[in-house]
Protein backbone atom coordinates (compact mmCIF):
# COMPACT_ATOMS: atom_id res chain seq x y z
CA UNK A 1 0.00 0.00 0.00
CA UNK A 2 1.05 3.56 -0.72
CA UNK A 3 0.22 6.43 1.67
CA UNK A 4 -1.91 9.19 0.22
CA UNK A 5 0.10 11.94 -1.41
CA UNK A 6 -1.01 15.37 -2.62
CA UNK A 7 -2.85 15.25 -5.93
CA UNK A 8 -0.85 16.48 -8.95
CA UNK A 9 -2.39 19.32 -10.90
CA UNK A 10 -4.02 18.65 -14.27
CA UNK A 11 -5.62 21.11 -16.68
CA UNK A 12 -8.78 21.55 -14.59
CA UNK A 13 -7.21 21.04 -11.17
CA UNK A 14 -6.11 18.15 -8.98
CA UNK A 15 -7.72 14.74 -9.47
CA UNK A 16 -7.99 11.70 -7.20
CA UNK A 17 -9.47 8.31 -8.08
CA UNK A 18 -11.80 6.69 -5.53
CA UNK A 19 -12.84 3.02 -5.79
CA UNK A 20 -15.54 1.75 -3.37
CA UNK A 21 -15.03 -1.96 -2.71
CA UNK A 22 -17.21 -4.60 -1.07
CA UNK A 23 -16.39 -8.28 -1.65
CA UNK A 24 -15.04 -7.63 -5.16
CA UNK A 25 -12.13 -10.02 -4.72
CA UNK A 26 -12.15 -11.17 -8.35
CA UNK A 27 -12.11 -7.74 -9.98
CA UNK A 28 -11.09 -4.92 -7.63
CA UNK A 29 -7.31 -5.36 -7.84
CA UNK A 30 -7.38 -5.31 -11.65
CA UNK A 31 -9.57 -2.19 -11.65
CA UNK A 32 -7.16 -0.56 -9.19
CA UNK A 33 -4.09 -1.37 -11.33
CA UNK A 34 -5.71 0.22 -14.38
CA UNK A 35 -6.69 3.26 -12.32
CA UNK A 36 -3.14 3.71 -11.03
CA UNK A 37 -1.97 3.89 -14.65
CA UNK A 38 -3.92 7.14 -15.05
CA UNK A 39 -1.15 8.85 -13.08
CA UNK A 40 -3.35 10.22 -10.30
CA UNK A 41 -3.44 9.18 -6.64
CA UNK A 42 -5.83 6.24 -6.20
CA UNK A 43 -7.61 5.22 -3.00
CA UNK A 44 -9.69 2.06 -2.65
CA UNK A 45 -12.14 2.00 0.28
CA UNK A 46 -12.77 -1.54 1.53
CA UNK A 47 -16.28 -1.29 2.95
CA UNK A 48 -16.16 -4.16 5.43
CA UNK A 49 -15.43 -6.92 2.91
CA UNK A 50 -15.44 -10.52 4.12
CA UNK A 51 -13.69 -12.08 1.12
CA UNK A 52 -10.01 -12.00 0.14
CA UNK A 53 -10.12 -8.58 -1.52
CA UNK A 54 -8.00 -6.71 1.04
CA UNK A 55 -4.76 -8.74 0.64
CA UNK A 56 -5.15 -8.54 -3.11
CA UNK A 57 -5.55 -4.77 -3.01
CA UNK A 58 -2.57 -4.51 -0.66
CA UNK A 59 -0.37 -5.94 -3.42
CA UNK A 60 -1.24 -3.21 -5.93
CA UNK A 61 1.64 -0.77 -6.25
CA UNK A 62 0.72 2.89 -6.01
CA UNK A 63 -2.65 2.16 -4.36
CA UNK A 64 -3.80 3.42 -0.96
CA UNK A 65 -6.38 1.25 0.81
CA UNK A 66 -8.70 2.57 3.51
CA UNK A 67 -10.95 0.19 5.45
CA UNK A 68 -14.33 0.23 7.16
CA UNK A 69 -14.48 -2.43 9.86
CA UNK A 70 -18.11 -3.13 9.02
CA UNK A 71 -20.15 -2.61 5.87
CA UNK A 72 -21.58 0.92 5.86
CA UNK A 73 -22.77 1.15 2.27
CA UNK A 74 -21.43 2.36 -1.07
CA UNK A 75 -22.23 5.99 -0.32
CA UNK A 76 -20.33 5.85 2.95
CA UNK A 77 -17.32 4.34 1.14
CA UNK A 78 -17.44 7.07 -1.49
CA UNK A 79 -17.57 9.75 1.17
CA UNK A 80 -14.59 8.26 3.01
CA UNK A 81 -12.57 8.29 -0.20
CA UNK A 82 -13.66 11.78 -1.24
CA UNK A 83 -12.92 13.24 2.18
CA UNK A 84 -9.45 11.69 2.13
CA UNK A 85 -8.89 13.12 -1.35
CA UNK A 86 -10.09 16.56 -0.29
CA UNK A 87 -7.75 16.60 2.69
CA UNK A 88 -4.88 15.97 0.28
CA UNK A 89 -5.84 18.95 -1.88
CA UNK A 90 -7.96 17.27 -4.56
CA UNK A 91 -10.30 19.46 -6.60
CA UNK A 92 -12.05 16.48 -8.19
CA UNK A 93 -12.78 12.84 -7.29
CA UNK A 94 -13.06 10.31 -10.12
CA UNK A 95 -15.15 7.37 -8.90
CA UNK A 96 -14.96 3.94 -10.53
CA UNK A 97 -16.93 0.85 -9.53
CA UNK A 98 -14.84 -2.14 -8.43
CA UNK A 99 -16.90 -4.74 -10.31
CA UNK A 100 -15.02 -4.35 -13.59
CA UNK A 101 -17.86 -2.96 -15.70
CA UNK A 102 -15.87 0.21 -16.45
CA UNK A 103 -12.46 0.80 -17.97
CA UNK A 104 -10.72 3.42 -15.80
CA UNK A 105 -8.86 4.67 -18.89
CA UNK A 106 -12.12 6.30 -20.00
CA UNK A 107 -11.80 8.70 -17.08
CA UNK A 108 -9.74 10.84 -19.48
CA UNK A 109 -12.82 11.28 -21.66
CA UNK A 110 -14.88 12.33 -18.64
CA UNK A 111 -12.21 14.86 -17.72
CA UNK A 112 -12.30 16.27 -21.25
CA UNK A 113 -16.07 16.75 -20.85
CA UNK A 114 -15.52 19.35 -18.10
CA UNK A 115 -16.21 22.77 -19.67
CA UNK A 116 -13.39 25.24 -19.14
CA UNK A 117 -13.90 27.30 -16.03
CA UNK A 118 -16.91 25.28 -14.81
CA UNK A 119 -17.39 22.90 -11.88
CA UNK A 120 -19.96 20.29 -12.97
CA UNK A 121 -20.73 16.82 -11.72
CA UNK A 122 -19.82 14.58 -14.67
CA UNK A 123 -21.66 11.28 -15.17
CA UNK A 124 -20.42 8.47 -17.41
CA UNK A 125 -23.48 7.48 -19.43
CA UNK A 126 -23.16 3.74 -20.07
CA UNK A 127 -23.60 2.67 -23.69
CA UNK A 128 -24.85 -0.78 -24.68
CA UNK A 129 -27.26 -1.18 -21.78
CA UNK A 130 -29.82 -2.78 -24.09
CA UNK A 131 -27.50 -5.65 -24.99
CA UNK A 132 -28.71 -9.12 -24.06
CA UNK A 133 -25.80 -9.61 -21.63
CA UNK A 134 -26.74 -6.53 -19.60
CA UNK A 135 -28.53 -7.53 -16.36
CA UNK A 136 -32.25 -6.79 -16.42
CA UNK A 137 -31.92 -5.21 -12.98
CA UNK A 138 -29.50 -2.64 -14.41
CA UNK A 139 -31.73 -1.84 -17.39
CA UNK A 140 -34.92 -1.56 -15.34
CA UNK A 141 -33.22 0.22 -12.46
CA UNK A 142 -31.77 2.88 -14.73
CA UNK A 143 -35.10 3.79 -16.34
CA UNK A 144 -36.89 3.71 -12.98
CA UNK A 145 -34.27 5.95 -11.41
CA UNK A 146 -34.14 8.37 -14.35
CA UNK A 147 -37.90 9.02 -14.09
CA UNK A 148 -37.96 9.56 -10.33
CA UNK A 149 -34.83 11.71 -10.30
CA UNK A 150 -36.54 14.09 -12.71
CA UNK A 151 -39.80 14.03 -10.73
CA UNK A 152 -37.84 14.86 -7.57
CA UNK A 153 -36.54 18.04 -9.16
CA UNK A 154 -33.26 16.57 -10.32
CA UNK A 155 -31.69 16.83 -13.78
CA UNK A 156 -33.02 15.04 -16.85
CA UNK A 157 -30.67 12.07 -17.09
CA UNK A 158 -29.98 9.17 -19.45
CA UNK A 159 -28.07 7.19 -16.79
CA UNK A 160 -28.68 8.35 -13.24
CA UNK A 161 -27.29 5.11 -11.76
CA UNK A 162 -23.84 5.11 -13.31
CA UNK A 163 -21.05 4.91 -10.74
CA UNK A 164 -18.38 6.15 -13.16
CA UNK A 165 -18.32 9.83 -12.29
CA UNK A 166 -16.27 12.92 -11.56
CA UNK A 167 -17.32 14.82 -8.45
CA UNK A 168 -16.22 18.43 -7.87
CA UNK A 169 -14.76 18.86 -4.39
CA UNK A 170 -15.67 20.38 -1.97
CA UNK A 171 -19.01 21.23 -3.61
CA UNK A 172 -20.37 17.68 -3.41
CA UNK A 173 -19.08 17.15 0.12
CA UNK A 174 -21.08 20.21 1.17
CA UNK A 175 -24.37 18.90 -0.25
CA UNK A 176 -26.86 17.81 2.45
CA UNK A 177 -27.01 14.18 1.29
CA UNK A 178 -28.37 11.69 3.85
CA UNK A 179 -28.24 8.37 1.97
CA UNK A 180 -25.21 6.16 2.59
CA UNK A 181 -25.86 3.15 0.35
CA UNK A 182 -26.53 2.93 -3.40
CA UNK A 183 -29.05 5.74 -3.02
CA UNK A 184 -26.24 8.19 -2.25
CA UNK A 185 -25.42 8.50 -5.97
CA UNK A 186 -29.04 9.24 -6.79
CA UNK A 187 -29.57 11.77 -4.01
CA UNK A 188 -26.39 13.62 -5.03
CA UNK A 189 -27.88 14.27 -8.48
CA UNK A 190 -31.08 15.74 -7.07
CA UNK A 191 -29.41 17.81 -4.37
CA UNK A 192 -26.84 19.07 -6.90
CA UNK A 193 -29.56 20.50 -9.11
CA UNK A 194 -31.37 21.98 -6.13
CA UNK A 195 -28.15 23.82 -5.27
CA UNK A 196 -27.52 24.92 -8.87
CA UNK A 197 -24.54 22.61 -9.39
CA UNK A 198 -24.30 21.67 -13.09
CA UNK A 199 -24.66 17.99 -14.05
CA UNK A 200 -23.39 16.77 -17.43
CA UNK A 201 -23.25 13.33 -19.04
CA UNK A 202 -20.66 11.83 -21.36
CA UNK A 203 -20.82 8.39 -23.02
CA UNK A 204 -18.65 5.57 -21.68
CA UNK A 205 -18.43 1.88 -22.43
CA UNK A 206 -19.62 -0.91 -20.15
CA UNK A 207 -18.56 -4.55 -19.88
CA UNK A 208 -21.27 -7.04 -18.97
CA UNK A 209 -19.69 -10.00 -20.73
CA UNK A 210 -20.73 -13.39 -19.34
CA UNK A 211 -18.03 -15.00 -17.24
CA UNK A 212 -16.38 -11.69 -16.44
CA UNK A 213 -16.59 -12.30 -12.71
CA UNK A 214 -18.69 -9.20 -12.12
CA UNK A 215 -20.34 -9.05 -8.70
CA UNK A 216 -23.22 -6.69 -8.00
CA UNK A 217 -24.56 -6.06 -4.50
CA UNK A 218 -27.71 -4.36 -5.75
CA UNK A 219 -30.70 -6.17 -4.20
CA UNK A 220 -33.87 -5.71 -6.31
CA UNK A 221 -36.26 -5.96 -3.33
CA UNK A 222 -34.43 -4.14 -0.52
CA UNK A 223 -32.96 -1.48 -2.76
CA UNK A 224 -36.36 -0.89 -4.34
CA UNK A 225 -37.67 -0.16 -0.85
CA UNK A 226 -34.71 2.12 -0.14
CA UNK A 227 -35.25 3.92 -3.46
CA UNK A 228 -38.94 4.34 -2.66
CA UNK A 229 -38.08 5.84 0.70
CA UNK A 230 -35.50 8.18 -0.84
CA UNK A 231 -37.77 9.49 -3.58
CA UNK A 232 -40.66 9.89 -1.15
CA UNK A 233 -38.42 12.04 1.04
CA UNK A 234 -37.09 14.09 -1.88
CA UNK A 235 -40.50 14.71 -3.44
CA UNK A 236 -42.01 15.66 -0.09
CA UNK A 237 -39.19 18.12 0.50
CA UNK A 238 -39.57 19.61 -2.95
CA UNK A 239 -43.37 19.94 -2.85
CA UNK A 240 -44.02 20.78 0.79
CA UNK A 241 -40.87 22.39 2.14
CA UNK A 242 -39.33 24.01 -0.94
CA UNK A 243 -41.99 24.12 -3.70
CA UNK A 244 -39.86 26.32 -5.98
CA UNK A 245 -36.81 24.02 -6.01
CA UNK A 246 -35.48 23.45 -9.47
CA UNK A 247 -38.26 25.20 -11.36
CA UNK A 248 -36.06 27.96 -12.73
CA UNK A 249 -33.08 25.75 -13.54
CA UNK A 250 -32.48 23.90 -16.77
Amino acid sequence: MTPLSPAPRSGSGRFFVVIPVFNHGKTAADVARKAVCLGFPVVAVDDGSTDAVFPRLAQVRGLTVLRHRTNRGKGAALLTGMRAAHVQGADWAITVDADGQHDPVEARALMDAIPKGERPLVIGCRQGMLASCAPWTSRFGREFSNFWVRLSGGPKMADSQSGFRIYPLPEVLNLPVKARRFQFEIEVLVKARWQGLPVVEHPVGVDYRPGGGRISHFHPFYDFLRNFGLFSRLITTRVVVHPLIGRNRS
